[in-house]
């Protein structure tokens, strides 16, 4: 999501759980002092080295099994995406322009943000541990989607059924 005075906040959901992580983009050291060259650092905080790096601390909170791939829009703040592969070992592919239902579930997670983050906020102002207590709200919320149960819900299920031990069959 991008902001006010180009903050941004970096949104990642889990496709089937609904559950959301979001990812303080704090601006550079720098930033409104050091003049904006083309080509030059990236430091409103989104930019592709902070999205890659940020990304990746995030994402490998989770458990393998949930981290296999990243559905990203076409913006240049994953350009740094074979780096971040190789450091995570998630796949990264791109939705096709003008695609975004090729990310619904994304799209989806960002039109319920907004209730927090208006268009025009500078979204530089909320610390990381603000982030985390908005997502803990969305992933407390029951969604129809996912038959009332919550975000948190869903994934503790998904996380118990992935982790029991299957049962050989004889025959």
């Amino acid at each position: 999501m991008i902001g006010l005075q180009r903050s941004a906040i970096g949104t990642l959901v889990e496709r089937t759980t609904r559950f959301t992580m979001l990812i303080h983009l704090p601006r550079e050291e720098g930033y409104g002092i050091i003049p904006r060259t083309k080509n030059g650092p990236a430091l409103a905080g989104y930019g592709a080295v902070t999205m890659a790096d940020a990304l990746a601390k995030t994402i490998t909170t989770l458990p393998q099994q949930l981290r296999q791939s990243v559905t990203w829009d076409r913006g240049k703040e994953l350009s740094d995406h074979a780096r971040f592969t190789v450091d995570t070992g998630v796949r990264v592919y791109f939705a096709d322009p003008k695609s975004p239902w090729q990310r619904g579930t994304n799209e989806n997670t960002n039109g319920l943000l907004r209730q927090y983050f208006p268009k025009g906020t500078d979204l530089s102002r909320w610390s990381s541990d603000d982030l985390a207590a908005i997502a803990h709200t969305l992933n407390t919320r029951p969604r129809k989607a996912l038959g009332w149960k919550t975000p948190a819900e869903a994934l503790e299920e998904q996380l118990r059924s992935v982790q029991q031990p299957g049962v050989a069959t004889t025959g």
